[in-house]
């Protein structure tokens, strides 16, 4: 299993399929001088991150291993899940342990090539198609020079860049409820599509039998998501109007800097 940084930083979606529909950046313009870019992907590609993720590999590997020989023979479906937890806390243990003080510096290293550079956010590379400052090879040096890189001792300046954390906005009751139900609704007519492809004859049978279920989710999406959606769309809005924000971005898309407005869309929401 191969970590990158960029993974690392990924803040968890979850489950909510609605969230794509608005919240994942398509691009950021930004032609304003103090906001900076990181390819994440050079982060990831640097040795130290090369040999952490092979020391993964090594140790998952060895761990599939104990796993399998242990779960062998365990019949109760509560003692299974038990051992995966297990196995799986393991994993997540060593992930900390290899990957954590890498992500630190790594962190660090933004945070201070921001401060020097007076930028008031830094965001992934990939949403950026215009402007900004692309200070990738300076946090690359810093991360790399001798020493431990020196954390700010300023805060991030006032930002025009707002963002939201989608993991804690799923989390809203009328949010979950509708995405908790899409879901189910989705797992059910899966099952009953793949009885149907089970007992299908011939090719033309089963592409509709396809067909019929693209249409179902999406009459059903439409009925019971995309009303929720443009209800959080909204709110966003507002809430960056009010606050004089230029734009609002995915938290998994942001390195450093910017305006959390999680609680008041939350909040909104309620």
């Amino acid at each position: 299993m191969r970590i990158t940084f960029q993974h690392r930083l990924a803040a968890a979606v979850g489950a909510l399929v609605m969230a794509s529909a608005f919240l994942a950046p398509a691009t950021l313009a930004a032609d304003v001088t103090d906001i900076g870019f990181v390819d994440q992907s050079a982060l990831s590609n640097m040795p130290q991150f090369n040999n952490a993720n092979r020391q993964l590999g090594k140790y998952k590997a060895d761990l599939d291993a104990q796993f399998a020989a242990r779960i062998r023979g365990v019949k109760a479906t509560n003692d299974q899940a038990r051992i995966a937890q297990e196995f799986q806390n393991k994993f997540q243990k060593k992930q900390q342990e290899v990957l954590g003080p890498l992500f630190q510096r790594a962190q660090i290293s933004i945070a201070s090539v921001a401060s020097s550079k007076n930028l008031s956010v830094v965001v992934d590379k990939r949403i950026v198609v215009f402007g900004g400052q692309d200070v990738t090879r300076s946090v690359i040096d810093l991360f790399n020079g001798i020493g431990d890189p020196v954390p700010p001792v300023s805060t991030p300046p006032p930002s025009s860049v707002g963002y939201i954390d989608q993991a804690q906005i799923n989390l809203v009751p009328k949010i979950k409820v509708a995405n908790d139900a899409f879901v189910k609704f989705q797992n059910d007519q899966n099952n009953i599509a793949q009885a149907k492809m089970r007992a299908a004859k011939t090719d033309q049978d089963r592409q509709q039998i396809f067909k019929d279920l693209q249409k179902t989710m999406l009459d059903q999406r439409k009925a019971t998501l995309d009303p929720v959606i443009d209800q959080m769309k909204k709110v966003i809005e507002d809430i960056a109007r009010k606050k004089g924000l230029l734009l609002v971005i995915e938290r998994s898309n942001l390195l450093y800097g910017g305006m959390d407005i999680t609680a008041d869309v939350s909040s909104a929401l309620k």
